[in-house]
């Protein structure tokens, strides 16, 4: 029995035995920036510095990971920050020359360069000794935000809850989770915007009812009316609009070489005789504003792929990514169901929350903002200092890859503050 996209997505991504929630996760199916390189979490270990100084270092941090897959990034950025600490002390106790990987130089005052507080803490029976604040390892809260279980070896340093917890005081993190909060979509037909049904079981789809008023009202705002004239209506599951799957989908094109494919270039196979689709992202614009609604001070940050009112996909984006390849979306719970980003729309629904203004920039300009630029090292290195040149070398194509404007670069990257100022990172 046929279904509205936004139903068929909640079960299969969600219900029992869904994509997300079964077996070893996400990273087995395609790569996000968390996965392709380490690069990507120094450059948030140095936003979460920016964000604890913007709050008065307070006496506790809160990252929260919303869409933690199996929890990868926050055991990096937990990791990153015990490492620091054990770079600034040497064996011996004393404070050392820090820098982890030489993937972003440190900042004066990052968590690359904190001193640890064993070491900087005078002793209790020193009468001179001054305070001194405890480190930020000491006062960071990692959260990860899973429908799926908690991972048996994941460390107990970071929580694990299937909500977004209330109150938080620091960092919101959500990467590449609303592209996957289920939407409805829609096919404007001769008589209007219709609702698209599917197939759960074979992603056949065919015309529904007309979109409810609120759904209209968001495509009035969000999706700009087709130019071209609409087609008639027509069943989508005929011959000329679908694939030897019979999904409706053209085939599916697959990764390159034997590395997952990056879920960041244009999303939906190309389909022929389409009629105009959209992907109505009201949902996804409720779902980001709630999530904003639970900081009490700091900053929500959104990584994903997306597109804005100018440029909306007259086909639309939807797709599937199963174990390594772009596959047609059918939602059987067996693969990803994802679909492109409406930023300004959800943008404009986090800043109605925060009653702030947000920045919106691509992925590429904020990790360059964050120290990321993915530049090669001079040649010379090589010359005086050959292994260092590797490294070097190394380091810089892992930041080209996550700053590669065709690729990941792409990536949209939403900030929005509560309660404290945007700083001038990425802010245009």
């Amino acid at each position: 029995m046929s279904i509205p996209w936004r139903d068929a997505m909640s079960r299969a991504l969600y219900g029992p035995g869904g994509f997300f929630v079964s077996g070893t996760g996400p990273s087995d199916h395609f790569r996000t920036s968390v996965h392709a390189s380490p690069a990507f979490a120094a450059a948030l270990l140095r936003l979460i510095s920016e964000v604890d100084a913007a709050l008065g270092h307070p006496d506790r941090l809160d990252v929260v990971d919303v869409g933690a897959g199996r929890g990868e990034l926050l055991r990096t950025l937990l990791r990153s920050i015990e490492d620091a600490v054990g770079l600034a002390v040497g064996n011996s106790g004393e404070p050392t020359r820090s820098g982890r990987s030489g993937l972003i130089p440190p900042r004066a005052g990052s968590p690359e360069t904190l001193t640890s507080t064993a070491a900087a803490r005078p002793s209790r029976d020193d009468p001179s000794s001054v305070a001194v604040r405890p480190s930020l390892a000491e006062r960071v809260r990692f959260t990860a935000v899973e429908y799926a279980t908690r991972p048996q070896n994941l460390p107990e340093e970071i929580n694990w809850t299937s909500e977004i917890p209330d109150g938080i005081n620091g960092l919101l993190l959500a990467t590449e989770w609303l592209d996957n909060v289920p939407l409805d979509v829609a096919v404007h037909t001769a008589d209007g915007w219709r609702y698209v049904l599917v197939d759960p079981d074979g992603g056949a789809e065919t015309v529904g009812e007309p979109v409810s008023h609120a759904d209209l009202d968001w495509l009035t705002t969000w999706w700009p009316h087709p130019t071209s004239p609409p087609h008639a209506a027509r069943d989508l599951t005929s011959t000329d609009a679908t694939s030897q799957s019979g999904s409706g989908f053209g085939a599916a094109r697959p990764a390159q070489g034997s590395s997952l494919t990056a879920r960041s270039r244009p999303g939906r196979p190309e389909t022929p005789h389409s009629d105009h689709r959209a992907e109505m992202g009201r949902s996804r614009d409720e779902a980001w504003a709630n999530a904003v609604k639970k900081i009490s001070r700091g900053l929500a940050v959104a990584v994903d792929y997306g597109h804005l009112k100018e440029d909306r996909p007259i086909d639309g984006t939807l797709t599937g990514y199963r174990a390594g390849r772009q596959v047609p979306p059918v939602p059987d719970g067996t693969t990803d169901v994802t679909a492109h980003v409406a930023m300004d729309s959800v943008a404009s629904a986090g800043a109605a929350v925060a009653r702030c203004a947000y920045s919106l920039v691509s992925q590429r300009e904020a990790l360059r903002a964050l120290g990321a630029d993915g530049g090669r090292p001079p040649l010379s290195l090589a010359g005086t200092d050959p292994a260092g040149y590797v490294r070097a070398l190394a380091a810089a194509s892992a930041v080209a890859e996550l700053t590669d404007p065709a690729g990941l670069g792409g990536h949209w990257w939403l900030r929005q503050p509560v309660g404290i100022p945007l700083g001038p990172a990425v802010a245009r």
